[in-house]
């Protein structure tokens, strides 16, 4: 996956991809690499998504791994015209937020409490694993293994 994060700072470094900014700050997010799942953030617009395909292929060619753009999906922010042509330059559905990603749910406030429901039940399924295995039902605590 350095390839990859490697090609894609190429096209940042090199004017042809525009990821967002943070704020005010300089900061500029172009693309987020977690395991075998990529974030790639660029302006709704046609050179970008060419050129950005044109990495993808290059990169399948180069590395011999192989990318399933059926799977994946593209998702605009804000007012996009003309994302049934940018999915079909890259292969991809078009999606929207709020969605799911790695069990978390992008797009929706951090205030709304909705966005915390499948974390607090998570924790809570995980909490009450914990506590039939460590802690014992007379409440002296001979269970827990130290």
């Amino acid at each position: 996956m350095e390839a990859l994060n490697k090609m894609i700072e190429g096209l940042v470094d090199g004017g042809l991809l525009h990821g967002f900014s943070v704020g005010n700050s300089i900061l500029n997010i172009s693309h987020l690499l977690y395991a075998n799942d990529t974030l790639i953030f660029c302006g709704a617009h046609l050179g970008q998504v060419q050129d950005l395909r044109a990495l993808l292929l290059c990169f399948v060619v180069v590395s011999g791994l192989s990318i399933n753009l059926a799977k994946s999906e593209i998702v605009p922010v804000g007012v996009a015209l003309d994302v049934e042509i940018l999915a079909t330059t890259l292969g991809c559905k078009i999606s929207s937020l709020p969605m799911k990603y790695l069990g978390l749910l992008l797009g929706a406030s951090f205030k709304s409490e909705r966005i915390w429901n499948d974390v607090v039940e998570r924790v809570e399924r995980r909490l009450a694993a914990w506590k039939r295995l460590y802690l014992s039902k007379s409440g002296d605590g001979s269970r827990v293994p130290f």
